[in-house]
């Protein structure tokens, strides 16, 4: 039986519109111990947490242009951990007062059944892959350093190889919308990163 027709709608996290502010960058694997170290220098006084994360990406094809977007996510590392299903709007790139780039957020935690779920809902997966790195944080700040690998054989994580010899860097917050002065604060943490990595305001679009 074929799905019912897809009808896109804005989504919200319950009753409360929260959103993402994110900056990126990258690191290469040799520069990564000095921008720990300057991490653990200005991060809250505890240490990073470490993750081993594999997510699939779904997608679902509806009248629309733009199929419509889930990832689900579960911990490799912490047994009993539950899965994440995770939605991310479009970025709204256009003000430029605005230091990250921000995009509608919602994740919640969910059953080990969601994949299943995903399926019996019309969704196909589009690509998965393995994020292994650390988690560090500075108030309601959260920074993640971690290296992405590729699965060479769909649904086999322990067949994998890195994407890259590099370090991706995620400098992000997630705050009810209209509190856009966290992005001040953000640009604030990401000068005093410079040089080892420039966070930035990228549009996904242009890496496509």
């Amino acid at each position: 039986m074929e799905a019912p027709p897809v009808t896109m709608m804005p989504v919200t996290g319950g009753t409360i519109n929260m959103m993402e502010y994110l900056l990126q960058g990258s690191v290469l694997d040799h520069s990564l111990e000095s921008l720990t170290h300057r991490l653990r220098g200005l991060c809250d006084n505890m240490e990073p947490e470490t993750f081993l994360d594999h997510e699939m990406v779904f997608l679902l094809k509806g009248q629309q242009a733009s199929p419509f977007v889930l990832r689900a996510r579960r911990s490799m590392d912490r047994a009993g951990a539950p899965w994440h299903l995770r939605y991310l709007g479009q970025p709204e790139m256009g003000d430029k007062n605005r230091h990250a780039l921000v995009r509608n957020c919602v994740d919640i935690a969910t059953s080990e059944n969601l994949t299943d779920f995903l399926m019996e809902m019309g969704f196909r997966m589009d690509h998965e892959f393995l994020a292994k790195g650390h988690l560090f944080r500075k108030g309601i700040m959260k920074i993640m350093v971690y290296k992405i690998f590729r699965i060479l054989v769909p649904g086999n994580t322990d067949s994998i190889e890195a994407l890259s010899l590099s370090y991706l860097v995620e400098l992000s917050v997630v705050a009810p919308a209209g509190q856009d002065m966290v992005s001040d604060d953000m640009r604030n943490f990401a000068e005093q990163l410079k040089p080892l990595v420039h966070l930035e305001k990228i549009d996904p679009k242009r890496l496509m």
